[in-house]
């Protein structure tokens, strides 16, 4: 194959392999800041040409019940002006489908960064990885008193422990409005993305393999080389530092 023909395909093929599940739109971005002009549609004809293209997996069972009456505040981060990281913080729950086990990873986002201030994968779905995502992302990161502290509605969410535990740490609880799932939105694009480039291509087999790949692709995948469009084309931890450099001038 000539060289005019290689050259498109291996600088497509970088970003794929370091993010598995990115679509062209994606790709074409990565280009750019590499100095390639190119459309976002010539990287589709090559990705497809090449069979690069992001994968569609199937569909996780439902994590989420929301027919009870929990405690609430209405102050959902998506209503609220945040200024930089460490005001609000977004929760989410969800399955993950290991061959010899089933397992649920609770996650912390911060609201402003989407930087993962805290997870647990645990072997239940009860309020225990919840409340141990809560702890860890309190642990990491020392949030302000006062700070949101978002999630859906489910039944680990509303919980008296989980409620309490919330306000304990000096948290303002808010949940997700019935029938509206975008208020939950970050974390929930969170959850699909690991599972599209982590879950689903990494094929691990058991609890102790998932734990340990679940924790290297969120601290050095995740928060340090994933950019996001509304953080500047930046990674979550780049971002979070410009915001504190800027912050101290």
């Amino acid at each position: 194959m000539a060289a005019r023909d290689t050259a498109p395909r291996d600088a497509i093929e970088r970003p794929v392999l370091a993010f598995p599940g990115s679509g062209s739109r994606r790709v074409t971005k990565a280009r750019h800041r590499d100095g390639w002009e190119t459309n976002h549609k010539r990287v589709l004809r090559v990705m497809r040409r090449e069979a690069a293209r992001c994968q569609r997996h199937r569909r996780c069972v439902v994590t989420t019940d929301s027919a009870h009456a929990p405690r609430t505040d209405p102050n959902p981060p998506a209503d609220v002006a945040l200024a930089g990281p460490g005001q609000a913080r977004v929760a989410d729950i969800t399955d993950v489908r290991l061959p010899t086990a089933f397992a649920s990873l609770a996650g912390v986002l911060d609201a402003r960064s989407r930087r993962c201030v805290g997870w647990h994968l645990s072997r239940g779905i009860d309020t225990d990885p919840t409340l141990a995502a809560l702890d860890h992302a309190i642990a990491a990161r020392q949030p302000p008193p006062g700070f949101i502290h978002h999630s859906d509605r489910g039944v680990q969410y509303a919980s008296a422990a989980d409620v309490a535990r919330r306000r304990e740490v000096g948290a303002r609880v808010s949940l997700a409005a019935v029938g509206n799932p975008d208020d939950n939105a970050k974390a929930e694009r969170f959850f699909k993305t690991l599972k599209r480039e982590e879950v689903s291509l990494n094929h691990d087999q058991t609890f102790q393999e998932a734990e340990i790949d679940l924790g290297r692709f969120i601290a050095d995948v995740d928060n340090a080389k994933r950019r996001h469009s509304r953080l500047g084309d930046r990674p979550p931890i780049a971002f979070e530092a410009v915001h504190a450099a800027t912050a101290r001038r």
